[in-house]
């Protein structure tokens, strides 16, 4: 979730020159688009991997400080919860083997960090909603030590008057719980792709990505259970949507937009969207930077926008635009969060395969085909992908399809046509792309998996709790072999 924030560095009572800073450092990047200062451009992807600490028995390890004292890695970081951390993958051009030395880089650190934490009885699983957790476990008192995580659950609180209630009607075992904090957001660990793209194609790839969210979905779910229910295949989505939601009911009904969503429709481009983020949001973490935006550009410096990015980080659109800027350099990228974390490193190099490649397909095609569908289904067929998964029916050139039959003769093409176009190694696409085409045909996401492993134990006895402590373990050890989902045992 960003950097460490407390309560002291808020602008409090200034909330008017927040907003007007805000709204100069809009103006400053719609400048800056403007006069072309996003001229170092290259194609690059980026990676963010969520994870969870459990004992050897899969349940909840809390020693998140620990762990990361032990590890002592500036690419891994604190996450939301004491199980929780996040791993940040470096950047690298999106052509040739990227793909490949991802998975490499990936494995690598995973297993280097496997080796050093095991003395402190625990182990690193990728895995979209951790099955063994408890009420116990996702409380305000097991927040990382981080303080921007407490101060978050605190500012959303407030803005809320009310507690956190997360409902999953349409389940099949319905899941409702209240709660006085966001701490339940720690059961949720995701896989954030990072595509950077030039402003003038900014928002063809948004949209396109917007476009295919469901689809991402659908093929990648990892995320059933949820406190012991199984309320769907990607529980991820409507947890978020429900838990990170900071409007009163007088906002809902007017139908003020929530912080996790999809969107409001296609966009124009990506400085659109940063004024819709200033013009429709509070800001949770309102700040006040020493840095002036209009005198870093008179003096020809690209601005940080610390407060703009900052406030940026408290909206989760499912598809989220970054400004940043590197070595002097401003850039724009998109980060795509639709993903749970896991199963593996192919898992989740495969998942970010079917990503780049298809929403390089869809921009070459030159001619905008998202303003052929309505948004609201794009939205519709994002839930319709989380509570069924590969079973979903998911909207595509007019009519609904079947995921296995529009993924095989329609989506996995398109994407082995972007990653050419990407420049991609033919070798890696065929790869990783073969890994998303055996996992549709065999109905085995990892979602699919779990579900199945502990069906199959409860009908052999178990209860529910000892039977996801079991999958768990299972889980575990099939994915230390590397193997991709699909190709884990079943009994």
């Amino acid at each position: 979730m960003g950097d460490r924030i407390d309560a002291s560095a808020l602008a409090v009572g200034r909330e008017d020159e927040v907003r007007r800073r805000l709204q100069r450092s809009v103006a400053a990047l719609e400048y800056m688009v403007g006069a072309g200062w996003f001229t170092d451009h290259e194609d690059t992807m980026g990676m963010e991997v969520e994870l969870d600490l459990v004992d050897p028995l899969g349940r909840p390890r809390l020693i998140n400080d620990a762990v990361l004292a032990s590890l002592h890695r500036a690419d891994m970081q604190h996450e939301l919860g004491q199980f929780n951390v996040e791993l940040n993958l470096a950047p690298r051009q999106l052509r040739g083997p990227a793909l490949r030395d991802y998975q490499q880089v990936l494995t690598s650190v995973l297993d280097a960090a496997a080796a050093r934490i095991e003395s402190l009885g625990a182990r690193l699983i990728a895995i979209g909603t951790l099955p063994t957790l408890g009420a116990e476990h996702l409380t305000v008192e097991r927040l990382s030590t981080n303080p921007r995580y407490s101060l978050l659950s605190r500012r959303i609180r407030a803005a809320r008057h009310r507690p956190f209630l997360v409902r999953i009607d349409d389940a099949r075992e319905p899941v409702e719980f209240t709660t006085d904090s966001v701490a339940p957001e720690a059961a949720a660990t995701s896989l954030q792709l990072h595509l950077r793209v030039p402003p003038d194609r900014f928002a063809d790839y948004f949209n396109a990505a917007q476009m295919i969210a469901g689809a991402q979905v659908a093929v990648a779910a990892n995320a059933p259970f949820l406190l012991a229910r199984q309320a769907g295949q990607e529980t991820r989505i409507t947890l978020l949507e429900q838990l990170l939601d900071s409007r009163r009911p007088r906002e809902v009904r007017a139908n003020a937009p929530a912080r996790v969503r999809l969107g409001d429709g296609w966009v124009t481009s990506a400085v659109e969207l940063f004024d819709d983020l200033v013009r429709q949001y509070p800001p949770l973490f309102p700040t006040l930077e020493t840095e002036d935006p209009d005198t870093a550009l008179e003096a020809g410096c690209a601005p940080a926008l610390r407060e703009l990015r900052l406030h940026n980080g408290t909206v989760w659109r499912w598809n989220r635009p970054v400004y940043d800027v590197q070595a002097t350099c401003p850039h724009l990228r998109i980060e795509n969060r639709v993903l749970p974390s896991g199963p593996t490193a192919v898992d989740m190099l495969a998942n970010a395969a079917f990503y780049y490649g298809l929403v390089r397909a869809i921009v070459d095609q030159g001619h905008a085909p998202w303003n052929e569908i309505p948004f609201a289904v794009a939205e519709r067929d994002l839930h319709r992908a989380a509570r069924d998964g590969l079973a979903a029916q998911l909207h595509w050139q007019g009519r609904d399809h079947p995921v296995e039959r529009l993924t095989a003769e329609v989506l996995l093409p398109a994407a082995a046509d972007g990653l050419d176009a990407w420049g991609v190694d033919a070798r890696d696409r065929d790869h990783y792309l073969g890994v998303i085409e055996q996992r549709v045909r065999r109905g085995r996401t990892g979602a699919a998996w779990q579900t199945e492993m502990t069906r199959h134990l409860e009908e052999h006895g178990m209860g529910r709790t000892a039977a996801l402590r079991e999958m768990t373990r299972r889980y575990l050890e099939y994915a230390h072999t590397g193997a991709p989902v699909h190709e884990w045992p079943l009994p």
